[in-house]
């Protein structure tokens, strides 16, 4: 079951008066009341003429009986909460989403719920149940499973939502806040390539995930573009932490013509490139030039610091408060589709290629 935590700005509506929303019949209730499901409830509330007529006439009637009335963006507005839905926040990534959120929050006099699902496979039942059951003004999701989010599922919950993407694959009606995850990959790889390295490994994120295969086709791309084979021995898969990026790392080192220059498609895994290059002897960025991407808190913690692409984060939680907070949503409006520019960031961990240094292999 997912946890919920309040942030400090919840606070403020300590002690505040029950609101009369408090008491308000939810779509989830109405549901109970006909015998169905709450997306059906939603279906019939939205016209959708996949509904039998007698299942029709049920939801029609548990409406009037329990009284339901639809929220309006002005009543809406008096509840003062909005809800911020993450699968962990054990990475510097997620803190830096949480952070644009709680300020973009707390800026518009808003207190935020945080809700940690805690599971990366995690079915959507238990934290809709608890977001479809009390008001809120608008929902901030970021999940890794896309079967966790589809409009059908969210529309119990019967307020302005979005989606901060990272997985890709959703419903076209689901509104979503992304980056430019290809160009991403192909500006980190470019930098290499014009620094003159010519055996470039990447690791990757999860085969599954969206951003992760656009990093991966961007970074095909900037090969190509530069002229270069693409040795498929030197991609190697991940899932953007950083025991990923140690395994991959000596993957890379042990081969009989190891890379010079390596692409982590996060931070975090380049933290493990640096643990292991650094085990086995190797200088960066004299014998291996490395680039991350998310620009968190990490880069500069590392030694040298990390060059990176930036993801701009923070801004793209912002924009998802403020949407669900302050856009007014008509009916039939196309969702939002928003992404933001990533770029790349040059530190201290790439250097022009230079005659690499014997790896020692197996030595971790």
């Amino acid at each position: 079951m997912a946890t919920e935590q309040r942030t400090r700005t919840q606070k403020r509506v300590a002690g505040a008066p029950r609101s009369a929303d408090a008491d308000r019949v939810t779509i989830l209730m109405v549901a109970q009341a006909a015998g169905v499901s709450a997306p059906t409830v939603s279906k019939v509330l939205n016209g959708r003429e996949t509904v039998g007529p007698e299942t029709r006439r049920r939801v029609q009637d548990a409406l009037i009986s329990t009284g339901y009335q639809r929220r309006t963006r002005s009543e809406a507005g008096k509840v003062g909460v909005v809800d911020f839905v993450i699968t962990e926040l054990d990475t510097a990534w997620a803190c830096e989403l949480l952070r644009g959120a709680e300020q973009e929050a707390y800026r518009l006099g808003t207190s935020l719920i945080l809700t940690v699902t805690h599971d990366r496979k995690a079915q959507p039942r238990e934290w809709l149940k608890t977001l479809a059951s009390r008001p809120t003004d608008g929902v901030v999701l970021v999940v890794t499973n896309t079967r966790q989010v589809s409009a059908e599922k969210l529309r119990p919950i019967d307020t302005p939502f979005v989606v901060i993407d990272q997985v890709g694959g959703y419903d076209r009606d689901v509104p979503t806040i992304g980056a430019t995850n290809w160009a991403g990959g192909f500006a980190a790889t470019e930098h290499l390539t014009e620094l003159g390295h010519r055996r470039i490994g990447m690791i990757t994120g999860p085969e599954d995930v969206r951003c992760s295969l656009e990093r991966l086709d961007g970074y095909r791309a900037a090969l190509g573009r530069a002229g270069l084979p693409l040795d498929e021995s030197l991609v190697r898969p991940g899932d953007f932490y950083a025991e990923s990026g140690r395994r991959a790392a000596a993957e890379l080192f042990d081969l009989p013509e190891p890379p010079t220059a390596i692409f982590a498609g996060s931070d975090q895994q380049a933290a493990g490139v640096y643990d292991v290059a650094r085990a086995r002897g190797l200088r960066i960025p004299e014998d291996l030039s490395v680039v991350g991407f998310d620009d968190t808190e990490v880069c500069e913690w590392l030694w040298p610091r990390l060059t990176t692409i930036r993801q701009p984060l923070a801004q793209m939680a912002v924009l998802a408060i403020r949407n669900v907070l302050e856009t007014t949503h008509s009916p039939g409006e196309q969702p939002l589709r928003l992404e933001l520019s990533t770029s790349l960031v040059v530190r201290n961990s790439t250097a022009p290629y230079q005659t690499p240094a014997r790896i020692p292999r197996g030595r971790r």
